[in-house]
């Protein structure tokens, strides 16, 4: 399934913004979702993921109490609400898809065992 991010943008910090991944012709209402992110000169590390069914969701340290992850099943996409954002924030993100997945717990902290499908990714810098 081809994945599509979208949402990032140029923000001030302390503010807001919403991902959104989707999958164009498919509903991710099936699949585990993951948004990762990637800073220049970073490794791609883990943001956040929901399981197939919403079995678990899971966030990083460094993104819990600030970001809520949550599916829309009316238009089968899976978005990312980041709030109170901060400079170390600034990153392209990205999100996958595992079908039918429940490895949130593992991927989450390994992005290379990502099975799925990839997204392009959508740039959030945060920066006053």
């Amino acid at each position: 399934v081809q994945l599509q991010a979208s949402g990032g943008g140029l923000v001030q910090p302390g503010d807001s913004l919403r991902l959104s991944c989707t999958a164009p012709r498919f509903s991710l209402d099936y699949y585990a979702v993951a948004w990762f992110r990637q800073a220049p000169g970073m490794e791609r590390e883990g943001v956040s993921c929901i399981n197939y069914r919403n079995s678990s969701i899971h966030y990083a340290d460094s993104v819990k109490g600030r970001f809520a992850i949550s599916r829309d099943s009316a238009k089968g996409t899976v978005d990312l609400q980041m709030n109170s954002l901060k400079p170390e924030d600034t990153a392209v993100y990205y999100c996958a898809a595992e079908f039918l997945g429940n490895r949130c717990s593992v991927i989450i902290n390994s992005p290379r065992s990502v099975t799925g499908s990839w997204g392009q990714g959508t740039q959030v810098t945060v920066s006053s």
